[in-house]
């Protein structure tokens, strides 16, 4: 989600948490941040993302300028992909902005909801009516994480690919998808 102007600034347990857009030179930043979330769910036994992402995963959001590295008191903590469309939502009528890619370092605790009101705020900043996303149906605790934060479920649908990924083919992937509107988001 493109957007002009200086990135956001706020606070986390005192730190200064910012969100500045990530640029292709920055991949292995992303990269790490969500490889390093997969190991902690997978150590879990949370199927919710594959073992490594691949570069061209993240290529394009990179490229459009809609993946963004967060940072706790100067040091990335977290990452996400903000879209201003997505195929899973093509049943839900208005403007909204869509989720993607959200992962937090286990050393900032708290800073997923950060992510998500940045998010929401964004959006609406943008002209979003909704913020939407999803995750696997299995994870039962990143589901009621969504739910404790505003979020209402909307159904869910099957995908191609492995957990994380979107194929024409290979194993299919059933996905929550949930939806948080103006209360205000």
């Amino acid at each position: 989600m493109r957007g002009e102007g200086a990135p956001w600034v706020g606070r986390l347990r005192g730190d200064a948490v910012a969100f500045r857009r990530a640029t292709t030179e920055q991949t292995d930043d992303v990269l790490g941040v969500l490889d390093e979330a997969a190991e902690w769910l997978r150590a879990r036994g949370i199927d919710q993302w594959p073992d490594r992402f691949e570069p061209a995963w993240v290529a394009d959001g990179l490229a459009r300028g809609e993946t963004w590295l967060v940072t706790v008191a100067g040091e990335i903590a977290g990452t996400v992909t903000l879209d201003r469309a997505d195929l899973l939502w093509t049943d839900a009528a208005g403007p909204a902005v869509y989720v993607h890619r959200m992962a937090v370092r286990r050393r900032a605790p708290g800073l997923g909801a950060v992510i998500l009101d940045w998010a929401a705020r964004t959006g609406r900043q943008h002209g979003a009516k909704a913020l939407r996303l999803d995750c696997v149906r299995s994870n039962g605790r990143l589901r009621a994480y969504y739910e404790d934060r505003g979020f209402v479920h909307r159904g869910d649908v099957a995908v191609g690919g492995a957990p994380g990924q979107r194929e024409d083919e290979g194993p299919v992937t059933w996905v929550s998808r949930y939806e948080r509107t103006p209360k205000p988001f």
